[in-house]
């Protein structure tokens, strides 16, 4: 492992940033009425209490609990592969807990997580683990859980129609998960041309730029000195494209290119990369 991935996979980096957005989520649903849980989200087959229960149930993975919803007779029509269908088991398991009893689960989870955490070695930080982008170290997996975890923050935001926590430690560290997918954005999703290159520039909440350079293959480089194409857009836009969140076209319309315009697009609409 590099010097700057192990930085990034730091535990004094990922851990305060997982307890960040232990904090946000806490928040947020102790905010949510009755009348929200149901709330339909832009995730397909979803409401807000299931995507609570999706983030729920994966740290219960992670303690060792078990959904006790089985397999399904008729798997719906969003559940794609094993990791689908692990992820609707927990929603199928939580989907009779009231308000409360998600808000009792969730702060159960964050004591005991958060204990498990902290009590962990730099080597078992780094310890090899599966993980959901396959066998990797458990650090990564952390990195990846902050991602998803604040991913589905924004996921419930979107749906109450209460924007925030769109900056911060969490949403740093969640980029640099994003930023793990810009090689294969770009040189496959997009096909961008051998020798081109790509800035993609953040206009806020967070300012940050990546660079993508194709050279034999695309991966992420320091910089650029005349990219082909410089993609300007919001933190929250580039989120929802690389998370596959939304109609793609309108939110296009969101990005602006200097540059080479065609290649620009072309990547703006090929940036979905989750599962």
């Amino acid at each position: 492992m590099s010097e700057q991935s192990l930085n990034e996979l730091a535990k004094d980096r990922v851990l305060p940033a997982y307890r960040e957005q232990y904090d946000a989520l806490t928040t947020l649903f102790n905010s949510l009425a009755p009348s929200q849980w149901p709330t339909v989200t832009n995730l397909p087959g979803w409401d807000v209490q299931a995507v609570a229960s999706h983030i729920m149930g994966t740290e219960l993975m992670l303690l060792g609990d078990s959904p006790t919803s089985a397999e399904l007779d008729d798997w719906p029509a969003h559940v794609r592969n094993e990791i689908g269908a692990r992820n609707e088991r927990w929603v199928h398991t939580l989907r009779g807990d009231s308000p409360d009893d998600m808000r009792q689960r969730w702060r159960d989870i964050v004591e005991r997580r958060s204990a498990a955490m902290s009590e962990l070695s730099t080597e078992q930080w780094h310890a090899e683990s599966w993980t959901p982008v396959g066998q990797a170290t458990y650090s990564r997996f952390m990195r990846i859980r902050v991602y998803d975890c604040w991913l589905h923050e924004q996921d419930i935001r979107d749906a109450i129609g209460e924007p925030g926590h769109k900056s911060g430690l969490a949403a740093d560290v969640a980029l640099d998960e994003i930023a793990t997918g810009l090689g294969y954005i770009v040189g496959k999703r997009a096909g961008a041309p051998e020798g081109s290159g790509l800035t993609i520039r953040l206009t806020g909440p967070v300012d940050r730029e990546f660079h993508v350079l194709v050279d034999g293959r695309a991966r992420v480089v320091d910089g650029l000195d005349a990219p082909t194409a410089t993609l300007h857009l919001s933190t929250g836009t580039f989120a929802r494209l690389t998370g596959g969140r939304g109609k793609v076209e309108n939110l296009v319309e969101q990005v602006s290119v200097d540059g080479d315009l065609e290649l620009g697009m072309r990547v703006a609409r090929n940036m979905a990369f989750t599962i």
